[in-house]
């Protein structure tokens, strides 16, 4: 039986003509559309239909290296010094603002360490309170018990002691003992002092507390002095309440206190002839000895508490920033001799002072 006939008779079809590419080179086809949608980019003349993509194979995981060890280890010291420094600028700025204006109006002159030279008037105080004073150091007055110049940056490292018992002319107050000028007028009248003296201009100024002296020998974890036998009695030894301190002869790593004793050092029963210079040469040892152990091994884990208790064992006019660039360039300018300025009798023939002076510009 033949099927029945559509009512609406069979379909229309229509035809289209479709239009010269514009660019024949570039024409699209479906390929390229579903490239489109995927984010591919386009295919180029000649060339033939990627294949589809499959599932990814799954990412394999790094194995630990030595490589891979070395760059955490190195994202770790990096950091540790960025964090030192933190710490560090921290307190600097806390602890700026503390030399009088009139000090102030003084210095200044030189560019930013450690790029360029700076002429540095370190100045430490034998100014002590009643209950830790020891004979022949002052409660009131405050002498400056050392007195060193540093000059640091461009390409300059040297240091310049002066005897504290140097005889000079001070501004005002005659000729005395150049560590009187201190006690009489100050931080300013000390400046002006070493200046006139040394005809040395002096861009900043440090004063050192002994009292905070002992943390940051401490924060270091001690230092290594090497040095004569020291024995000698602080505020009458441990039987009348002071200081005992002994060190045998050669090298002795000390502690805060031991160096603090060591640096207030008059009379050594080791030594009983030592004079006022050969206590200024030990003043320098310990320096020294600091400064050794701030670039060890063994000081970097301790690097941040460092940073802390270092601006806080000194009063400066520098900023943060400032004493950072002086860190920096007594860190890189290796350790230089420190010259000592003076005789026993306090009389220093202008010769010797003007070669000492000299030695310490060129240097």
């Amino acid at each position: 039986m033949p099927p029945p006939s559509d009512p609406e008779g069979p379909p229309e079809y229509r035809v289209y003509r479709s239009r010269r590419a514009l660019f024949p080179g570039r024409r699209a086809d479906d390929g390229d559309e579903l490239a489109r949608l995927r984010g591919e980019p386009p295919r180029g003349p000649g060339e033939e239909e990627r294949p589809p993509r499959g599932p990814r194979a799954p990412r394999r995981k790094r194995g630990w290296s030595w490589g891979r060890a070395l760059r955490w280890l190195l994202v770790a010291i990096v950091g540790w010094i960025a964090l030192s420094c933190l710490v560090f600028l921290v307190s600097a700025q806390i602890q700026q603002g503390k030399i009088r204006d009139d000090a102030n109006q003084l210095l200044g002159g030189a560019g930013p360490p450690p790029f360029s030279a700076n002429n540095i008037l370190v100045l430490g105080s034998d100014q002590r309170t009643e209950d830790n004073a020891e004979p022949g150091a002052s409660t009131t007055s405050g002498r400056s018990d050392s007195i060193m110049l540093m000059r640091l940056g461009g390409g300059a490292n040297s240091r310049l002691s002066i005897a504290r018992d140097t005889v000079v002319d001070i501004p005002g107050a005659g000729r005395q003992k150049i560590n009187a000028a201190f006690a009489i007028g100050g931080t300013e009248l000390a400046i002006r002092t070493v200046e006139a003296y040394t005809g040395i201009d002096v861009h900043h100024v440090v004063l050192v507390s002994f009292a905070d002296f002992p943390d940051l020998i401490d924060a270091m974890g001690g230092i290594t002095y090497r040095g004569g036998c020291v024995v000698s009695l602080i505020n009458g030894g441990f039987s009348n309440g002071g200081y005992t301190l002994r060190l045998k002869s050669g090298e002795t790593h000390i502690n805060g206190n031991q160096a603090l004793a060591l640096a207030r050092t008059r009379k050594n029963q080791c030594a009983p002839n030592e004079n006022d210079l050969t206590r200024a040469t030990r003043q320098q040892k310990i320096f020294s000895a600091m400064k050794s152990r701030v670039l060890s091994p063994g000081a970097f884990i301790r690097l941040p508490f460092i940073s802390w208790q270092a601006p806080k064992a000194l009063r400066s006019d520098m900023s943060g920033p400032t004493l950072l660039g002086v860190y920096a360039a007594l860190g890189f300018g290796g350790n230089p001799e420190t010259n000592v300025l003076g005789t026993v009798d306090g009389n220093v023939p202008e010769s010797l002072k003007q070669r000492a002076v000299r030695r310490f510009l060129d240097g």
